[in-house]
């Protein structure tokens, strides 16, 4: 008898919970991977909990959070961190900040800059939304959406309100996107 036969051996039989298990993960797609920007015109206080509020959102929605950036209300700033997560592979860049109609509020003017296809039906989902939470700074918000790449990018007001109604509104979206997505990236 072969090692490898001698090792079956000892393998029971699967049950019917170990197959629909089994069943239910090919079902999944691999975790996705996201990474998240914060922008501000100040230095955000250390007790501000931004980052943890979204990392959780995300993760609680299927994604692995790469990391989180915080960067100053820049243009060049805001792009490069855009840019390096495209190039990085990520899946879904949430920015976070400076969607607003102020002078440093620069987050979609950036975003703008490096997409290739602007998503305008997920900006406006996230406002129609917002204004039934009352999250008024994202009903304002000049947030937009669209891909690069074959990234997803979404800006989002920098409330409380605005993050947890974006992050509920966004998961489905975002999901459909990615696997058009990658669905055309395989050459058939």
């Amino acid at each position: 008898m072969s090692r490898l036969e001698n090792d079956l051996e000892f393998l029971e039989e699967p049950n019917a919970e170990d197959l629909r298990a089994v069943e239910e993960l090919g079902d999944r797609p691999a975790q996705r991977r996201a990474l998240v920007v914060l922008v501000a015109d100040h230095a955000l206080s250390s007790g501000e909990d931004t980052d943890r509020l979204v990392t959780e959102l995300l993760q609680e929605d299927g994604f692995a959070v790469d990391a989180v950036v915080r960067v100053q209300s820049k243009r060049s700033l805001i792009c490069q961190a855009i840019e390096t997560a495209v190039i990085g592979g990520a899946d879904l860049v949430i920015t976070v900040g400076g969607t607003g109609v102020g002078p440093r509020d620069k987050t979609p003017d950036a975003t703008r800059a490096v997409l290739d296809k602007i998503l305008p039906g997920i900006s406006q989902a996230l406002r129609a939304s917002a204004l039934a939470c009352g999250a008024i700074d994202a009903c304002t918000s000049r947030g937009v959406a669209g891909v690069s790449g074959s990234t997803v990018l979404v800006n989002l007001a920098p409330s409380r309100a605005a993050i947890r109604d974006g992050m509920a509104t966004l998961g489905p979206l975002v999901h459909h996107v990615i696997d058009q997505l990658q669905d055309w990236s395989v050459d058939k």
